[in-house]
């Protein structure tokens, strides 16, 4: 049996937006998933052997067939996964709320491919399997007849889909609304459902529930929810929910959730974060009337301890670099919507990334020219030297549905929510004079806010410096040089200042449109930890 030994640990174990964690255990290895909504690839798999160290290693949904996102709105796509292990292979269950619903793929390699997908016929989201001898119970969120949102199951063939039984509903949660994220447990002979209640803003919590069938009934556990920041005066972090529970191999039990930190705490009173839901982690014990406890009874921190598995915890570095060395592209780069590869070209003999824009922009429910990775602390430093390629095409124009006409050639570095809320710095070419822009973009207003002329369109360094508060953008001519354009306040990419409900984000990334730009020396570093 592995060693392990109370160790502290830093909260979140996953930074940036990283929502809807689902964890397994193999042996003394820890797998986890998460939500990606819009963005590609889907449902990232992550590794350890600590539960804190934690390691990129793959995304369950790569192709067509497997992750259709074309056309999709922000915030929808990819929903809730959920992450299983059973008789050598890994079942991942999730629902694209744009395109057939519930899927479930499977892989005996969780490094390598996964299988098709098959769709389950029952409605909802936020899907999860539970493996009970020869019987595999398929759940989800759904609405019954009198239009009251429940837990629905039913028993399927998790290589075919099939429904083997009727869809019954189990559960209307514990008096909070929204009661989804739901997983199954069978622990000393007992079904134990755990639920996500109260919507996945302020109001977040967890609850648990046990029955001796899995069918139910189901009753309440006496102190919940077992897990709720709903009013806790330290505001450090928020909106705690959508959890799950694994078992280490030394018997020591731990649950993972998602949750927030608000980006404004010290400016008390207002509630807004933009980098994300994040996973966080957090011990559990069993009392003596075995339901669970979390954390300091239902509340966690952003230090804890714990009798942490396996090796020892390792600082944790959160810097990102790429000179575009290497033909393939890092696991933490993403795109929005599915993405055209032969729009970006890893020139790894002159160390430079071609990305080749079309008329397709960041305000479009389209596939723009784009890349980043998730913004994983408030206090970064994003740099890149960027060039314009002057005889790309003039014939470019902006897509007819795009809600903004602009037919500048951009290219450039951003902060990037969705297509209704992102800020830019760029390289552009108006009137034969060369220009680094500033543009934002919040709700349906799209405005150029700063320019200044440069003398030529080759090695323009940018850089985007943040904090909790606000982005400033920064460009040199020489690379020892800068000078401030302008800024953006975090406020206009935070997920409470958005005009639709959305689940995501911000990245950090590099974009063209209308040209082709060439992007050296890429790189995301923390300025504070």
């Amino acid at each position: 049996m592995s060693d392990s030994r109370i160790q502290k640990y830093k909260n979140p174990i996953i930074s940036g937006y990283n929502p809807d964690p689902s964890i397994c255990r193999v042996g003394d290895d820890f797998y986890l998933v998460n939500s990606t909504f819009e963005f590609y690839p889907g449902v990232p798999v992550y590794h350890s052997k600590n539960l804190v160290n934690w390691e990129l290693i793959n995304y369950c949904l790569r192709d067509k067939e497997q992750l259709y996102l074309d056309g999709v709105r922000p915030s929808g796509g990819i929903y809730a996964p959920m992450l299983c292990y059973h008789n050598g292979e890994f079942f991942m269950t999730t629902t694209n709320v744009s395109h057939k619903g519930h899927l479930i793929v499977h892989t005996s390699d969780i490094y390598g491919e996964w299988s098709k997908p098959v769709w389950i016929d029952q409605g909802g989201i936020d899907p999860t399997l539970l493996f009970d001898g020869e019987d595999v119970y398929f759940a989800s969120t759904s609405r019954d007849e009198d239009d009251r949102d429940g837990i629905f199951m039913c028993k399927i063939n998790p290589y075919t889909g099939e429904k083997l039984s009727e869809s019954v509903c189990i559960s209307h949660g514990c008096g909070g609304i929204c009661p989804e994220g739901s997983h199954i447990y069978k622990l000393n002979g007992k079904y134990y459902l755990l639920l996500a209640e109260g919507g996945t803003e302020y109001g977040h919590m967890v609850t648990m529930q046990r029955a001796d069938s899995p069918f139910g009934p189901y009753e309440a556990c006496p102190h919940n929810p077992i897990l709720s920041h709903r009013d806790n005066p330290d505001g450090s972090i928020a909106c705690t929910g959508h959890a799950d529970l694994e078992v280490d191999q030394n018997g020591n039990w731990w649950l993972v959730c998602l949750g927030i930190r608000p980006s404004c705490t010290p400016q008390r009173g207002l509630k807004l974060h933009h980098l994300g839901r994040e996973t966080f982690l957090s011990p559990v014990i069993w009392n003596e009337e075995g339901w669970p406890v979390v954390g300091n009874n239902g509340r966690i921190a952003l230090e804890m301890e714990g009798p942490l598995p396996g090796n020892q915890v390792q600082p944790i570095c959160r810097n990102f670099t790429d000179n575009f060395s290497e033909e393939k592209f890092s696991l933490h780069y993403n795109w929005v919507r599915t993405p055209h590869m032969e729009n970006y070209v890893r020139d790894t003999a002159a160390g430079r990334l071609i990305l080749k824009g079309t008329s397709v922009t960041l305000n479009d429910m389209d596939t723009p020219t784009w890349v980043g990775i998730r913004q994983k602390e408030f206090d970064v430093e994003a740099d890149v030297v960027v060039s314009l390629k002057e005889n790309f095409s003039d014939s470019c124009l902006v897509s007819q549905d795009s809600n903004v006409k602009d037919l500048n050639k951009r290219v450039g570095l951003g902060t990037f929510y969705n297509q209704f809320y992102h800020y830019e710095i760029y390289l552009t070419r108006e009137d034969g004079q060369y220009k680094v822009c500033l543009s934002r973009h919040i709700h349906d207003m799209f405005a150029r806010t700063a320019e200044k002329v440069v003398s030529s369109g080759e090695n323009i360094h940018f850089r985007i410096i943040g904090n909790p508060l606000e982005y400033d953008f920064w460009y040199s001519e020489d690379g020892k040089y800068y000078e401030k354009l302008g800024s953006g306040a975090t406020a206009g990419l935070a997920t409470e200042g958005t005009m639709y409900m959305s689940f995501t984000g911000t990245y950090i990334g590099m974009f063209s449109e209308n040209a082709e730009g060439h992007f050296r020396n890429f790189s995301v570093k923390i300025n504070k930890n």
